[in-house]
């Protein structure tokens, strides 16, 4: 498969199997292969959630805090969904690559997403060797801001009617004071997002870092685009810092600055060339 993309495959094998560390960073497009949307422009936002082209709703509007001020059913109706789906959502084999791969180096691994999903550690990944930027749907804050806590939304459920994007109460609340709680996801126009786990976790990944400092670094992005470049500026950085190998694996956006690697190929299809040539 994939005849043009060969040396590439072979390339990356070669940069993986050599580093004595592995740096994976991704974005909304790793999931697309376990069956998630990457809510790619307004058309591909509103092919996964028809009703609100009815409503006219972009992402980027559907995405802001606001609507759990004005209409806590209508915001939590978009995110209720998107918990129970990532909640059932089976990560692709893939991730099990990238964790056996990076698990057999002898400087480990650490994840790098702007993904919410947690859909890393489903895969087996371990909670200590991720960070994410943007936050998880799977830890919820008070909207209320009674305290600047963050805690498991292990125990809730929320129910939602499809046919409206509209969520059914009770709604997530806050174990503290029992005002509306809201997702710990960095939204657009988002001023009350508490960054103290994803900060946390950036600590972690910076003292990961700096006892990696002699060792060889890959890295391996998987999925993330120009439209939200959080991740690719972050895999840029590190490249540029530790004159890390980066293996770009994007199906719209493949390019590279020279030297490195641009697979204009999926991520679960990717990988498993690159696995092959693994053994």
């Amino acid at each position: 498969m994939y005849p043009e993309h060969q040396a590439d495959f072979e390339r990356a094998a070669a940069h993986i199997r050599e580093a004595e560390a592995l740096m994976i960073c991704a974005g909304a497009g790793m999931g697309v292969d376990s069956g998630l949307p990457d809510f790619r422009g307004d058309e591909g936002f509103w092919r996964a959630y028809p009703p609100y082209r009815k409503l006219n709703v972009s992402f980027v509007e559907m995405a802001h805090p606001q609507w759990f001020r004005r209409d806590p059913e209508f915001a939590w109706g978009f995110y209720g969904h998107r918990l129970n789906l990532y909640r059932r959502t089976k990560p692709h084999d893939g991730f099990r690559l990238l964790r056996d791969w990076g698990a057999a180096k002898p400087g480990g691994y650490f994840v790098f997403t702007s993904n919410v999903d947690g859909q890393f550690q489903q895969a087996g990944f371990a909670g200590e060797s991720i960070e994410e930027c943007h936050g998880s749907i799977h830890h919820l804050q008070c909207l209320a801001g009674c305290r600047n806590g963050i805690w498991p939304a292990d125990g809730e459920r929320v129910a939602v009617d499809e046919s409206t994007m509209r969520a059914r109460p009770p709604l997530p609340t806050c174990p503290h004071c029992g005002a509306l709680a809201r997702p710990n996801v960095l939204m657009f126009g988002d001023w009350d997002w508490i960054p103290d786990r994803s900060l946390a976790q950036n600590e972690r990944f910076q003292a990961w870092l700096a006892e990696r400092r002699n060792m060889s670094l890959v890295v391996v992005e998987c999925g993330a685009g120009t439209a939200v470049p959080s991740v690719r500026a972050h895999s840029s950085r590190l490249c540029s810092h530790f004159n890390a190998v980066l293996i770009r694996i994007n199906t719209r956006e493949p390019e590279t600055p020279p030297g490195h690697i641009g697979l204009p190929v999926g991520a679960l299809a990717s990988l498993q060339e690159i696995g092959k040539r693994l053994g």
